[in-house]
């Protein structure tokens, strides 16, 4: 690991869907954790970014790699709120936990939004056992490239 890594900052979250407690990167320590940040009316998130991310959910949900959804709005605010969300999850069959970035008084970006520097919707977010962001990514991303970097960080050890 030569490149200087940044410790992943805590998610900002009001409410979480398809969990019953609150969920913190602290507790998920010692596994892989995959961040998909998303919007409800973004095309690439639909059609690209939730199915991509269902996929990784699926295909590792025996190991130790958790995904998680995070409902990042910062455009179209009325039209995305919680009851939307939840028919939204509800509808597109997301089965790992979803949590609603936290708003920002006076700001129209979320608070794990820019915590993470996120330019937009869909992002990608990989971060290691030890909580250090391996990868941010932003728009599409090849299947090939996140399974190569879950297997390596899979392999590496606390």
């Amino acid at each position: 690991m030569s490149e200087q890594l940044q410790m992943a900052p805590e998610l900002a979250v009001s409410q979480w869907l398809n969990l019953d407690t609150r969920l913190s990167l602290e507790s998920l320590r010692g596994r892989v954790v995959v961040l998909h940040a998303f919007q409800m009316l973004c095309p690439a998130c639909v059609s690209h970014g939730i199915p991509q991310a269902i996929n990784i959910h699926n295909h590792f949900a025996q190991s130790d790699v958790v995904v998680l959804g995070l409902h990042t709005v910062f455009e179209h605010h009325s039209a995305m709120g919680p009851a939307s969300l939840k028919a939204f999850v509800h509808e597109y069959r997301i089965p790992y936990p979803v949590g609603i970035d936290l708003a920002v008084a006076g700001s129209s970006i979320p608070l794990t939004m820019q915590s993470y520097k996120l330019r937009g919707t869909p992002s990608l977010v990989v971060i290691d056992r030890s909580g250090y962001v391996r990868m941010n990514h932003f728009g599409h991303l090849d299947d090939m490239v996140v399974g190569a970097l879950l297997g390596q960080l899979m392999s590496e050890t606390v």
